[in-house]
C-alpha cells in the first residue's frame, strides 16, 4: 500500500471523525509497546502550538541535537506532520508504521487522527532522537497525542474554540488542556493571564508548574529582548524570526522550557540565539515576497484572528487589502468578522473540500448580517469562489502591486494556496480534523 492507500484506509475505519476518548489509543499503544527513552514535550493550548514546537526544534537542534517532531495539521504534504533533524520523512518511509498500527490493532477502530498519530510516533521511535516534541491536537485529556507521558508539558494561549468538545469557557478548556500534565511532573505556561484551572490542576497533581509573569518573564524595545526564569537569563536576544505580536509570547515558554529541562537537555545560550534566528513555520502571518503581497495565516478564532489584524496594522501601509477566506462552519465567524473588519476592502469568501466547512455563500450571509454594526474601511466588496485558488486569482486580478491579500482561515485555505504558488509535487492527502 502507498502512503495515499493508509490515509484513504484510514478516513474510513471509524465511524466519527472525532472520537473523544483515550481508551482505544492506549490499547494499540500498549499492543505495540510504543514508548520512548529519551526527554519527550508535549505542547497544548488554543494559540501558538505550532511556533513553540517550531522553536523548541530550531533551538534544539541549534544546540545539537537530534530532534525529532509530530506536528499537525499539515498545509501541503502529510509527511509535513513528522520532521526528524530538521527534515521532512519520507512517505515510504511511514509504511512500515501504518502496517504496525493495523497490525496491532486488531478489532480496534481508530479516527484518522489517531491513527495517523500512532503511526508517526511509531516513526519517531524508531530513530536514535535526543528529544521527541509532540503537538498536542483540538484538546490535551483525550487527545491521542496524550497516551504518551511527557516529561515537560507546554500550555500555550487558551482561548474559545472547539467549545462544542472541550467545553464553554476559558476554564474548562483550560481544565481539558491540563490533561497534559503527569503528577510530580514538569510544566510551562506561556500564556500571561491562564485559566486558573489549569495551576489548581498542577497543584493536585504535585506538577513543577513555570507561569509567565511569575517563574519567567520578559521586556523588549524595537531591538532587542531579555527574557529571565528562575535560575537563567537571556538578554540582548534579536526577534524571533517568525512574524507576529505573540511571538515572544511562545519563545518565552520555550525558553522557560529548555529551563526547566536544563539538567537532561542542556542548551547554551549560542543555541537560543541561533535557533531563533533559524526558526521557520509556513502559515504564521507568512509574508511572500513580491507584489502585491500575499500573507498567509491560519489564524481560524478570533484570538487569533485578532492578533492577525495587529500585525496587519504594524505591516505598513496598503492602499487596499483583498482577504481570501474559507473556515470551518463550526467556527465563531461573528468574533473573527469583528476582529479583523477594520483592515479588509474585499472579501473573496470560498468552498473548502470538506463537510465541516462553511460554503462561501454561508460566509457572505454571516458577513452581510454582521456588517452593518461593524467598523470597516468604507465600502467593502465580496465575491464567491469555488476554492481558495480561484479565490487568490481574483484577488490578484483586483489588486495593484501596492495593495496586499490576506489568506486566512482553515489550514484548507492556506494549504490549497501555499501548493498552488509551490513547484508542481503530489500531495498525499488533506488534513481531517484540521482547525
Amino acid at each position: 500500500m502507498t502512503l495515499q492507500d493508509w490515509l484513504a484506509h484510514c478516513e474510513r475505519l471509524h465511524p466519527k471523525t472525532i472520537d473523544m476518548t483515550l481508551d482505544r489509543v492506549n490499547a494499540v499503544r500498549d499492543r505495540m509497546g510504543l514508548r520512548f527513552s529519551v526527554p519527550v514535550i508535549s505542547v497544548a493550548g488554543t494559540n501558538g502550538k505550532g511556533s513553540t514546537c517550531a522553536m523548541l526544534d530550531s533551538i534544539a537542534r541549534a544546540a545539537g541535537y537530534r530532534v525529532g517532531l509530530y506536528s499537525k495539521p499539515h498545509l501541503v504534504h502529510f509527511e509535513e506532520r513528522c520532521r526528524v533533524a530538521g527534515e521532512m520523512v519520507s512517505g515510504e518511509s511511514l509504511l512500515p508504521h501504518f502496517a504496525a498500527v493495523e497490525a496491532a490493532r486488531g478489532d480496534i477502530t481508530l479516527t484518522y487522527f489517531e491513527f495517523t498519530t500512532l503511526a508517526i510516533m511509531s516513526r519517531l521511535a524508531a530513530e536514535p532522537l535526543d528529544l521527541v516534541i509532540l503537538e498536542v491536537g483540538m484538546g490535551g485529556r483525550l487527545d491521542a497525542v496524550n497516551a504518551i507521558d511527557a516529561d515537560l508539558a507546554v500550555i500555550t494561549s487558551i482561548d474559545l474554540d472547539h467549545t462544542e468538545f472541550l467545553g464553554p469557557d476559558r476554564e474548562a478548556i483550560g481544565r481539558e488542556k491540563a490533561g497534559i500534565l503527569r503528577a510530580g511532573g514538569l510544566a510551562v505556561c506561556s500564556d500571561p493571564m491562564p485559566p486558573a484551572s489549569i495551576a489548581a490542576e498542577a497543584q493536585r497533581l504535585g506538577v513543577d508548574l513555570r507561569q509567565s509573569g511569575r517563574d519567567f518573564r520578559f521586556e523588549g524595545d524595537r531591538q532587542q529582548w531579555r527574557w529571565e526564569g528562575r535560575s537563567r537569563r537571556h538578554a540582548g536576544l534579536a526577534y524571533p524570526a517568525l512574524r507576529g505580536v505573540n511571538q515572544l509570547l511562545n519563545a518565552a515558554g520555550v525558553l522557560a522550557a529548555f529551563e526547566a529541562l536544563h539538567s537532561r537537555l542542556p542548551i547554551n545560550a549560542q543555541a537560543v540565539r541561533a535557533g531563533l534566528a533559524l526558526v521557520e513555520l509556513p502559515g504564521r502571518f507568512q509574508v511572500l515576497p513580491g507584489q502585491p503581497a500575499i500573507v498567509l495565516d491560519v489564524a481560524h478564532n478570533p484570538h487569533a484572528v485578532a492578533a492577525l489584524a495587529q500585525n496587519l496594522d504594524q505591516m505598513g501601509f496598503s492602499p487596499r487589502t483583498r482577504v481570501v477566506f474559507g473556515a470551518m462552519a463550526d467556527k465563531a465567524l461573528d468574533g473573527v468578522f469583528a476582529a479583523i473588519a477594520p483592515w479588509v476592502d474585499h472579501w473573496c469568501f470560498t468552498d473548502l473540500p470538506t463537510a465541516r466547512a462553511a460554503t462561501a455563500s454561508d460566509l457572505a450571509a454571516r458577513w452581510d448580517a454582521q456588517a452593518p454594526q461593524l467598523k470597516t474601511p468604507g465600502q467593502v466588496s465580496v465575491s464567491l469562489h469555488a476554492d481558495p485558488v480561484q479565490a487568490l486569482a481574483h484577488a490578484r486580478a483586483l489588486s495593484d502591486p501596492a495593495d496586499r491579500i490576506v489568506v486566512f482561515g482553515s489550514f484548507y485555505t492556506v494549504g490549497a494556496v501555499l501548493g498552488s504558488l509551490q513547484r508542481p509535487a503530489v500531495s498525499h492527502g488533506t488534513p481531517p480534523n484540521s482547525p
